[in-house]
């Protein structure tokens, strides 16, 4: 890993970016890019979060709930994905899930390296796929102190004759036909409930993250495949994990105002049967009224899943109680 610093982000200057080399694969040079709080609370609590498929780290309002909770904020912009995709990949793309985990060796070094101690690992739908594997078999599991799992992408929204047809044919078929592009044909209602461009109340890169997810090749919807069957069959991660997700999926086709205030990409029954399988100390709650990204959903309950959250944490870390800075008063 070539020797790098922390540079401005894209984020303004109340945060910092350090871009990660990594060896190259089937597509030329690879990069992966840890953004962190440039002022981070003290002591040894920190938390690493993974976002989704055409996603990226932008929720700055997340970093600073965790910041007032005491903990230091790192997130990964993974391989080929926002601040680490390049010109000569193919936006998202990989071939087996087990490619991310060397970013995300390298993420936690730099971390444990800076005085984080007690990590908890969280990750955002196919985030939430990929942090529950790494929690399985990567090489620095055993310096997870927690995950905390925001809509993991465990299984897809398909019907019945795609998820147990259609898909698992598709999978196989990307072991010998890995480049063969899918069409981008899921809806663009998600997309534009959250820009402030159209129905949403957020900003972003929208070249990073576009209202119509990238396209999709064999090898990737294999990766995802292979990552769905072990989940299916049951992981046993030892670390205490929480599971939100919304109370439910949204169920009108088209615009509606569902998207803002049920999952308009995952079957929120898929989260609910599947996140047991995790683990022996799995937490699943559903939240009333969230989205598919809960910290996006309207401001009371994005409030309510930072109270179900640092509540959580306090029970399950007990030495390290998770207070909130108070505001300072007038003198």
């Amino acid at each position: 890993m070539a020797e790098s610093h922390y540079q401005p982000d894209v984020l303004g200057p109340d945060f910092e970016q350090r871009v990660i080399e990594q060896p190259a694969d089937y597509e030329g040079m690879v990069v992966c890019t840890l953004v962190r709080l440039r002022e981070q609370a003290p002591g040894p609590r920190a938390v690493l979060y993974v976002h989704g498929f055409t996603d990226y780290f932008f929720q700055r309002d997340m970093a600073r709930e965790y910041h007032r909770h005491g903990f230091r904020f790192y997130a990964l912009d993974l391989r080929k994905y926002g601040r680490s995709w390049r010109p000569h990949q193919t936006a998202n793309n990989v071939r087996d899930l087990a490619e991310y985990y060397p970013d995300l060796d390298a993420a936690l070094a730099l971390m444990r390296a800076e005085g984080c101690a007690t990590i908890v690992l969280s990750g955002h739908s196919t985030g939430g796929l990929i942090a529950a594997l790494y929690a399985q078999d990567g090489t620095q599991r055993q310096h997870l102190a927690a995950l905390f799992l925001n809509s993991p992408f465990l299984d897809m929204h398909q019907n019945w004759l795609n998820r147990t047809v259609g898909v698992p044919l598709a999978a196989r078929l990307g072991r010998w036909l890995p480049d063969v592009q899918l069409p981008a044909n899921l809806p663009t209602e998600y997309g534009r409930s959250l820009h402030r461009q159209y129905q949403g109340e957020w900003d972003y890169h929208l070249p990073w993250k576009p209202i119509e997810v990238f396209p999709v090749k064999l090898g990737w919807l294999r990766a995802i495949h292979a990552g769905h069957r072990r989940v299916a069959r049951g992981l046993h991660l030892a670390q205490p994990i929480l599971v939100l997700h919304s109370d439910q999926t949204v169920t009108q086709a088209g615009w509606s105002e569902q998207y803002f205030e049920a999952d308009g990409v995952l079957n929120v029954c898929h989260i609910r049967e599947l996140s047991p399988r995790l683990g022996p100390r799995v937490t699943v709650q559903a939240i009333a009224g969230g989205i598919h990204d809960l910290v996006l959903s309207r401001p009371a309950v994005r409030a309510r899943v930072y109270q179900v959250l640092f509540e959580w944490l306090n029970k399950v870390l007990p030495d390290l109680v998770c207070q909130p800075e108070r505001s300072k008063g007038p003198a």
